[in-house]
């Protein structure tokens, strides 16, 4: 339904051409205030010139929010102990940017009154998933303005036809815009659509932003150390760091060092497989690193126990479940085994690659006078013998009742 229904909206806004288009079309459509949120999540663009052309757009209540320490503390340090990775590759770095958005998008609605929330993903995209279950968990009589899947502006060159009509700035770089859409954050910066549609045409070297290439990156290996407390990083080789600053630190490190592409076809919770490249330098680092400083402090049942319920806890952020109550409840279990996750990793980093070259914790369960291959006072090789027996009888059984 469209027209006079709305009185007021809030519109996530990037300030570019799709969500510029959406601002004047809520505004020809429907006839309301748009209210725009800009959220700074660490993209690494200037973020000025979207309240500036808010402004231009006839936008009276603008709100540009620095969230990137929130974002890292909050929601990526959380995904980050429970090791998650979506189809064993992705580090979830879109998606766990939008429920942060969503929700601040629904605390502004509140705060300026507004009876809707309005978003620029796709129909056929993850985005329109993840936002809008969050909308609804969190005010569940929003009402939600989805403009990609009520308008006939159908693809790039419509928008632009639109854009000029209503006379409203379109961003031209000076090659143009690019072959691809990204979307960024200081987690990670992903790229999709036209030139990589393709799932066998490799990416043009000159579409990464935040990594050198392998072949680029020097030749000698840089070691880095990170040091954790209850399971999150709190430091970068000795300097204690806030949760923002030091995934920023770590993306400078493994930037240079061309750590953290990925090249995947991953399964949209809609239906369709999509092609996506990421560059996750500083994530990657991190995910390295919590899993050396686990290691050693992770009791076995509690380790495995979190590396299987790790698949369902990552699908649940993908498919935008953030704020469901089984993604609260696996991340109680999760928090649970971390107190003592405590400990430093040193990582060797060369040329795109992450190895583990050490790593000491105060509270490691790491026994050497059990595990050493000298001779020890502690364990008793025999009882093995028993332990072995035990664990075979059932299968001494199944075979003898079957031959």
């Amino acid at each position: 339904m469209t027209g006079g229904s709305v009185r007021k909206v809030v519109l996530a806004y990037s300030g570019g051409l799709d969500t510029s288009v959406i601002l004047r079309w809520l505004q020809e459509t429907y006839g309301c205030e748009v209210v725009t949120f800009t959220a700074d999540l660490g993209q690494g663009e200037e973020l000025e010139p979207a309240r500036k052309k808010a402004e231009t757009l006839g936008v009276k209540r603008i709100f540009v929010e620095d969230l990137r320490e929130e974002f890292v503390r909050d929601f990526v340090f959380p995904m980050f102990r429970a090791n998650a990775l979506y189809e064993g590759v992705y580090l979830l770095g879109t998606s766990i940017a939008r429920p942060l958005i969503a929700k601040r998008q629904i605390e502004i609605a509140e705060q300026v009154g507004a009876d809707a929330v309005a978003h620029g993903a796709t129909g056929k995209g993850n985005d329109q998933v993840r936002f809008e279950l969050a909308y609804y968990a969190l005010k569940p009589d929003i009402r939600v303005i989805a403009p990609w899947r009520e308008w006939t502006l159908g693809g790039r060159d419509k928008l632009i036809e639109y854009a000029e009509r209503h006379q409203i700035p379109i961003p031209r770089g000076k090659q143009g815009e690019p072959p691809y859409s990204t979307d960024a954050n200081i987690l990670h910066i992903s790229y999709e659509g036209r030139a990589l549609e393709d799932p066998w045409v490799e990416p043009d070297e000159a579409m990464f932003t935040r990594t050198v290439s392998p072949e680029k990156a020097p030749n000698r290996p840089e070691y880095v150390e990170v040091a954790f407390e209850r399971g999150d990083a709190v430091a970068v080789n000795g300097e204690r760091l806030s949760p923002a600053s030091l995934l920023a630190r770590l993306n400078e490190i493994g930037g240079r060092n061309a750590i953290g592409r990925v090249d995947l076809v991953e399964n949209r919770f809609v239906g369709m497989k999509s092609r996506g490249v990421y560059e996750t330098p500083g994530g990657t680092i991190l995910a390295h690193a919590r899993r050396a400083v686990e290691s050693l402090t992770l009791d076995r049942g509690a380790a495995h126990l979190k590396d299987e319920l790790m698949p369902r806890y990552a699908e649940l952020i993908y498919n935008g479940f953030w704020f469901s109550p089984e993604r609260r409840m696996i991340q109680a279990a999760i928090d649970e085994s971390q107190a003592h996750v405590e400990g430093t990793a040193r990582l060797k980093l060369m040329k795109g690659g992450v190895m583990v070259a050490g790593r000491k914790s105060a509270k490691s369960l790491y026994s050497l006078k059990h595990v050493t291959f000298e001779v020890d006072e502690v364990y008793n090789q025999r009882d093995a013998e028993g332990f072995i027996k035990l664990n075979a009888l059932r299968l001494r059984l199944a075979k003898g009742a079957r031959a």
